[in-house]
Parts: structure tokens; C-alpha cells; sequence
């Protein structure tokens, strides 16, 4: 059977998931509006979240957005609807970014999102990054297949660096970092996210220790102090000697494949956490226009690198606040 109506209680359900998707800086760049002549959810982005200088174009911001539109798929479908995805529908509304219109759908599709992969509504809320070191066990060849084809179902493609494009990517990740640390503007941006309290942005907690055999180059929100020094109260800890990076890649770079890719990383990202895999985003490289392009010069198919990703077996570490859906939904129209 299925529903008639979008009532308030499914309706808060699914902002709720499309607000637990991932977004640079925990910066949560969305609004939803919901057309109820068409049962239609938009996703808008929010200009005054963007970040200026880490993200002048607003691809990131694009990823992100499409990370939270692969949520509302998984949810749309969980509660007994077929999600109808269409993506920048209005070149007058830039800012509208997205709409997932919900039509109705065959009783042996229930439970199912829309490419027919087992539901992962429940997955939505136990998923979220961990920047802790992970352990030395590889994963296995079918997670790997599992992942590369959510993925491709998504319009992107994901393949796993070998030992040495690793080490070429780790020392970009570097060199994004280094220059990171010496731009004040950069620096300032980042530290504005950094919060004790809210919804938005990242824990001190969150934000994972530093590696102390320099293997790692994770991201430094805070930077040198006014004295050059570091803020030593960050722990420090041995990360895994050889990290596994997958490479999250689309054909072109419009802004439809930074949403087709942000489809895509939340899928792996679900899919990952389906089989106790965690996972952390390097995207520092891909923030310098000349880093970026050089990420994806060794994969022998032409593509545009969208994100890093880092996969492994780990503890699950502190999750970041979210947005509460009645805050994220505007009800004006």
C-alpha cells in the first residue's frame, strides 16, 4: 500500500536524512522547500555557507549538495515511493540546485531505493567519517566491487590507487597542506568552523589526532598560532603505514557531475559503513586548481578527480552536529 500524502512526520524523517550527508567543513550548504501540488523536495543551496576561498566555485558545495540528494533517494524509497531525481532544473534559480519529486511505486519496490541495491535508510544515521588511524587489514576484493559499482551506477567512477600513485597523492595532500598553512585567508576561513557548540561545523573532538610518522597529511583547520607554533593539544598518534585511497572521478566537470559525484561518494560512503568500513575525505589537493589536475594524471582514462577517499578498519570516532530538519526547511515558497 502506499502512501497518499506526505505527512509531517515522514516528511521531517526525510530531511533529517538528507541533512546527515557529509559536506566540506560540515558547512551543511542546503535548504529543502517542499511543492506540495507535486510532492516535489528542492534542494537549494545557501550561498552564505559557501566557503570563498576553499571553494571559490562552488563545486565542493555542488558535492555536497548531491551527497544530500542520494540521502533523500535511499529515504524517498525507504517509505514507500520512487524517487524522480532532476538535477539544476531552472537556469533562471541557480541557486536551486536539485528536485526529487516522489511518484508512486510498485509494492515489490518498497524498501528498495532506485537502482535496486538493498535499502540503506538505517545506514544513513550510523555513517560518518573517522579521521582516526585504521588498522593494517585490507578490504576485500567484493567490498571493493560493491564500491566501484555504486559508483558507476551514480555516473562516476572510483578506482583504488596502487602503492605508488598513493604516495603521489599523499604528497599533493601535503603540498595542499603546506600552502594551506601559509594562506591567512584560507586559515581564517577554516578556523570560523571550528565550533564547541552548534549545528554546524566540527568539534574540537572530531577533528582526529595528527600523525606523528608524517605518512598521514591530515587536515590542519586551525594552522600555526600568531607564534609560529602549533596548537600541541591535538593529539598525535601512529596512522597505518599504508593507506588505502580511492579516487572518486566523473567524465566532465559541470556542475551536474559535481552532483552526479556527490551522489556517488554518499553511496560508497553508505556502502562502505553497510560492511564496517570507515571512511575520511582527503580534499585538500583538490582545493588548488593546479593540485586537482594533477590528482588525476596517472588514471590512463580521462576523468576529473572529485574526491579522495580513505578506506579502512577503525574505530568509529565522534560524529559532527547536524541541522534540525525544521530548521533546514523552509516553508515559504
Amino acid at each position: 500500500m502506499q502512501p497518499a500524502t506526505l505527512d509531517a512526520a515522514i516528511l521531517e524523517k526525510l530531511i533529517s536524512a538528507a541533512v546527515a550527508a557529509p559536506s566540506i567543513h560540515n558547512t551543511q550548504p542546503w535548504r529543502y522547500r517542499l511543492n506540495p501540488d507535486t510532492v516535489t523536495l528542492e534542494v537549494r543551496a545557501t550561498p552564505e555557507r559557501a566557503l570563498r576561498y576553499a571553494d571559490p566555485m562552488g563545486r565542493a558545495l555542488s558535492v555536497s549538495a548531491g551527497a544530500a540528494v542520494f540521502n533523500l533517494r535511499v529515504a524517498v524509497a525507504h517509505f514507500g515511493w520512487d524517487p524522480v531525481v532532476e538535477l539544476l532544473p531552472y537556469r533562471s534559480q541557480p541557486d536551486l540546485l536539485a528536485t526529487v519529486r516522489l511518484t508512486a511505486s510498485s509494492a515489490d519496490r518498497a524498501g528498495r531505493h532506485d537502482d535496486g541495491h538493498d535499502d540503506l535508510y538505517d545506514v544513513i544515521w550510523r555513517r560518518h567519517s573517522s579521521r582516526s588511524p585504521y588498522s593494517a587489514r585490507r578490504l576485500p576484493a567484493r567490498v571493493l566491487c560493491d564500491l566501484t559499482e555504486a559508483a558507476r551506477v551514480n555516473g562516476a567512477t572510483l578506482w583504488l590507487a596502487d602503492p605508488e600513485e598513493t604516495s603521489r597523492l599523499l604528497r599533493l595532500t601535503a603540498e595542499a597542506e603546506r600552502r594551506a598553512s601559509g594562506d591567512p585567508r584560507r586559515l581564517a576561513e577554516s578556523r570560523t568552523w571550528i565550533r564547541d557548540a552548534g549545528p554546524y561545523g566540527i568539534p574540537p573532538a572530531a577533528l582526529g589526532p595528527r600523525d606523528t610518522t608524517g605518512r598521514l597529511p591530515t587536515r590542519d583547520y586551525l594552522g600555526p598560532r600568531p607564534d609560529g607554533h602549533r596548537d600541541e593539544a591535538r593529539p598525535a598518534a601512529p596512522f597505518e603505514t599504508h593507506p588505502t585511497i580511492a579516487v572518486l572521478s566523473t567524465d566532465q566537470d559541470r556542475r551536474t557531475d559535481w552532483l552526479r559525484a556527490g551522489q556517488a561518494l554518499e553511496h560508497v560512503l553508505l556502502l562502505a559503513t553497510s560492511h564496517a568500513v570507515r571512511a575520511s575525505l582527503l580534499h585538500q589537493p583538490l582545493e588548488w586548481s593546479d593540485l586537482r589536475w594533477s590528482a588525476g594524471d596517472a588514471h590512463p582514462a580521462p576523468g576529473h578527480v572529485q574526491m579522495l577517499i580513505r578506506l579502512g578498519y577503525g574505530p568509529a570516532g565522534p560524529a559532527t552536529p547536524r541541522d534540525g530538519a525544521a530548521e533546514a526547511l523552509d516553508r515559504h515558497r
